[in-house]
């Protein structure tokens, strides 16, 4: 089970890199926040969250939640940085992750309450939120019980509890077992495609673009505690899509059409009960297909935050 949680760390992201091991593609974006900004850190209880301000935008921040295994150096900064050019972007390590001190809770919930304290304790009282993956899951347990804290939410590779095919993960996981990193990465987050697969190789070259100041690897307790809230939520759980039924901000919903660990029905199915839930397929594209279509992405989600 210990290499199985490690394997699944290494799918769902990229542990950081020494700086010899960083390859450059070559691409600029017009004011690169990713590379330069500086990690910053805000004390709350006995956890000191490691944390990111991307831009110096005005307004409403977007605060973003990591997957399973994510740091804050596991963003594309094709993402990050493109919408930084217009809104303000917070990244995080949660309680326990990367830079933070404190323990991984190894519940969803926990972990919602984790970054509700982080958001407070910046002296924010309304943000936008983007959750990918696990953070689509904590960003569900913050909409529902810290409602008035959220302005704005974009969802993308996540699914309700319970979700349809979730339960699978440790097999999926298994199956990355003797891959190289950049294959694991490409297995679980792009199609078979040679399209996607051009387009995940580019996004992995990006996210090791930032060779100072990268942010500490998750630890194997972390990714233990991680993994385990992730079974957890992939359990049975008959009233999920009612509850979300009370979500009643705006969401923008992206998922990959081809999306291996939380297959495309989910999101199909949370766009049924989410009263203004806009969904978004991607063709041809898996669990990172925000990755995959990074310039459509970003306008839409620039969009929708601007409306």
């Amino acid at each position: 089970m210990k290499r199985l949680i490690l394997f699944a760390a290494l799918a769902l992201s990229i542990a950081s890199c020494k700086k010899d091991d960083a390859p450059d593609n070559g691409q600029e974006t017009t004011i690169d926040y990713h590379q330069t900004a500086t990690t910053q850190f805000v004390t709350s209880g006995d956890t000191k969250y490691a944390y990111r301000v991307l831009g110096d935008k005005q307004g409403i921040p977007l605060v973003m939640l990591s997957p399973l295994g994510g740091a804050m150096d596991d963003w594309d900064p094709a993402i990050t940085n493109g919408l930084a050019q217009k809104y303000k972007v917070i990244i995080f390590d949660n309680a326990g992750v990367g830079s933070s001190t404190g323990t991984t809770p190894a519940t969803i919930a926990d972990m919602a309450k984790g970054a509700v304290t982080f958001i407070k304790a910046l002296g924010y009282e309304k943000v936008n939120i983007m959750g990918f993956s696990m953070g689509g899951f904590v960003t569900q347990q913050i909409a529902l019980t810290e409602p008035a804290l959220l302005n704005k939410i974009v969802l993308t590779g996540t699914g309700p509890k319970g979700s349809e095919g979730l339960s699978n993960l440790p097999n999926i996981v298994a199956a990355t077992a003797n891959l190289s990193p950049l294959d694991a990465f490409l297995y679980f987050g792009f199609t078979a495609s040679a399209e996607s697969r051009a387009a995940g190789k580019l996004s992995f070259e990006r996210r090791l673009k930032r060779t100072v100041n990268r942010d500490s690897v998750l630890s194997a307790a972390s990714n233990a505690a991680q993994f385990t809230a992730v079974l957890a939520w992939a359990q049975p759980y008959p009233n999920a899509l009612k509850e979300l039924e009370a979500i009643t901000q705006p969401v923008l919903h992206i998922q990959g059409q081809k999306d291996l660990p939380v297959p495309a029905v989910n999101a199909v199915n949370m766009s049924q009960h989410i009263p203004n839930d806009r969904l978004v397929l991607y063709p041809d594209a898996g669990h990172a297909a925000f990755f995959q279509y990074p310039e459509q992405f970003v306008q839409e989600v620039s969009e929708f935050l601007g409306e």
